[in-house]
């Protein structure tokens, strides 16, 4: 009697292992994996980066059209567009904590241009960059720093311009960080691509702005860990 109890017992314990199984709660079953948590790059800039000039730079500043290429490559980032119309580097710099409180994965910083219109000393200018990058990674050590490379035209004079230049990829090989070496590569100074005043870009410079940022940052942003 016992034993037929007992291959009762243990028949029901198999039945209602194979019912789990079937209905996917079975003890010691693995989780489905989850979806990668969001993570936020933060485009740090001027009025190149805020969309000067543009009907709806919501949609049409390179920002936010790298959100797009973000989407469409079903990527867990989140693009914040931290953009000041007529920013200096010393402006970004007593701004920076303030943008730095939320979370932060990936830097994007294009400052600079302002400067080198203004006939900043170009030591000030990497100085003041420095600062933003210390500032990035003591608030959040992990984040990727990608730094966005300006020139100045020849108008400006031919030691200031080659001095300005040279600021970025100094900046870029002493921090090791990424770095795109001219923003406004194959925008500058086409009028089918800038707006009238020929600085800022048209939605089209701006698409073709996302398009060369888009090569440098995406495989910042898929091997981020």
């Amino acid at each position: 009697m016992e034993r037929r109890i007992g291959g009762r017992s243990n028949g029901r314990r198999v039945a209602r292992a194979v019912a789990a199984l079937l209905l996917g709660w079975a003890p010691g079953r693995l989780a489905p994996a989850q979806p990668p948590a969001e993570r936020t790059i933060v485009f740090f800039g001027d009025s190149l980066t805020a969309g000067y000039g543009l009907a709806d730079p919501d949609t049409q500043s390179y920002p936010a059209q790298i959100q797009r290429k973000i989407d469409e490559a079903r990527l867990p980032w989140r693009v914040v567009n931290a953009g000041v119309s007529g920013e200096t580097s010393a402006g970004g710099l007593r701004r920076v904590d303030w943008v730095l409180r939320q979370p932060v994965d990936a830097f994007v910083l294009e400052l600079g241009g302002n400067d080198g219109l203004r006939g900043t000393a170009t030591d000030a200018t990497r100085a003041n960059l420095q600062a933003i990058i210390d500032r990035v990674r003591s608030r959040h050590p992990a984040a990727a720093i990608v730094l966005a490379g300006m020139r100045m035209p020849q108008n400006m004079g031919p030691d200031y311009a080659g001095a300005f230049q040279a600021i970025y990829p100094a900046l870029a090989q002493k921090n090791r960080i990424v770095l795109i070496p001219f923003l406004l590569d194959g925008v500058a100074a086409r009028s089918d691509l800038n707006q009238p005043d020929g600085i800022h870009p048209t939605p089209a410079g701006a698409a073709l702005i996302a398009d060369e940022i888009w090569k440098t940052l995406e495989p910042v942003l898929r091997n981020y860990r």
